[in-house]
């Protein structure tokens, strides 16, 4: 796999990672500093950025795998 697909994909569960984490925070302890309605509200916005994250590089993965297939049928 090309290095810098390699990384972009490293980046995205990275995101993904730290989005998870913000969106437990403000469940947690947003409740605390923040009116209940917004608290939901940006914890279910860090939670859909976190699931966009982790769906993002199994799309590119398969995508660069259908495009060495069809590389590899062309060649055969």
């Amino acid at each position: 796999m090309d290095e810098r697909l390699r990384k972009r994909i490293i980046l995205f569960y990275l995101a993904g990672i730290i989005n998870a984490f913000l969106g437990l925070y403000v469940v947690i302890e947003g409740v605390s500093f923040l009116p209940p309605d917004t608290a939901r509200m940006l914890a279910i916005f860090f939670f859909v950025f976190a699931a966009v994250d982790f769906y993002f590089p199994r799309a590119i993965k398969k995508k660069w795998l259908e495009d060495q297939a069809k590389q590899g049928q062309n060649k055969g």
